[in-house]
């Protein structure tokens, strides 16, 4: 027993819910078609459960960037002083800027709760594929999935190579189109919403080389997993494209190459109210 079993009898209820739900209003329940809406019911459900650690985010960045000039500030007045009281005040003076401008203690923690969910529905689909039943995803479902064909490709299959040309290309169509996604995600729009400019530049240059890496590595893994998890990643690739697209065009993180070119200083996004520093 896996300690995320939990949460992937969870997904399951989604997956089997929908895919019950589209069978009785006359779907085919060994149709690819049913069995594409379902896997991209995961999609919109988790991700649409995900939308407040996702505001969350975007409160802490901009956050930050309100702090960031205080935070140089204070760090230039404290340079090269190690005594204790030194430290304590500084330490001191760091959590009321923090609590001046709303950062939450946190930092990022919220969003590695996106992880052992991603972990989840991967073990998920991989089963089912392989034809375990999982939750509630019974033998007759794991059955049906076993039929349903995605432009006459199993969606139960694995890797690039199938049965000819047409398999090839639904499945590197598929995987260049989470690839690309991603790729355009963190180049265009996560980057731009990024401040790097007191980043040194050995981390700068690792984030300008993120993009090409993890498009390569979905490229990669699309040969190995099931068409039915490739399949998904395009799905969330389209959603998380759309969301960050969004962020970077009406609520960009002030300071970075996003707000200057959509209104400097703008967000859009009402801020989460300071806490008081006492």
């Amino acid at each position: 027993m896996s300690l995320l079993d939990p949460l992937t009898h969870a997904l399951s209820v989604v997956v089997a819910g929908v895919h019950d739900g589209l069978t009785a209003l006359g779907a085919d329940p060994a149709s690819g078609v049913t069995w594409c809406l379902s896997i991209a019911a995961v999609v919109v459900v988790v991700r649409s459960a995900l939308l407040p650690i996702t505001v969350h985010g975007v409160r802490g960045a901009h956050a930050a960037a309100r702090a960031r000039p205080h935070l140089k500030e204070l760090s230039a007045k404290y340079k090269g002083r190690t005594d204790q009281e030194a430290i304590k005040a500084q330490v001191e003076a760091r959590r009321e800027i923090a609590a001046e401008h709303g950062m939450s203690r946190l930092g990022c923690l919220p969003l590695l709760v996106q992880i052992p969910i991603w972990i989840a529905l991967y073990h998920l689909l991989r089963d089912v594929a392989n034809g375990k039943s999982v939750g509630l995803l019974d033998a007759g479902q794991v059955d049906d999935l076993a039929r349903a064909r995605l432009f006459g490709v199993p969606l139960t299959d694995h890797g690039y190579l199938g049965s000819g040309a047409g398999h090839f290309l639904v499945v590197v169509g598929l995987a260049a189109v989470a690839a690309g996604l991603g790729f355009v995600t963190q180049k265009v729009f996560a980057q731009q919403n990024m401040n790097t400019a007191d980043l040194p530049e050995s981390m700068a240059s690792a984030q300008r080389i993120v993009p090409f890496v993890s498009s390569i590595g979905i490229l990669v893994a699309g040969h190995v997993v099931p068409v039915a998890l490739v399949f998904y990643w395009a799905c969330g690739a389209v959603w998380t494209c759309a969301q960050t697209a969004v962020v970077w065009r009406w609520f960009p993180t002030p300071g970075t190459p996003a707000a200057r070119r959509h209104g400097e200083g703008y967000s859009g996004l009402p801020a989460k109210a300071p806490r008081t520093a006492s």
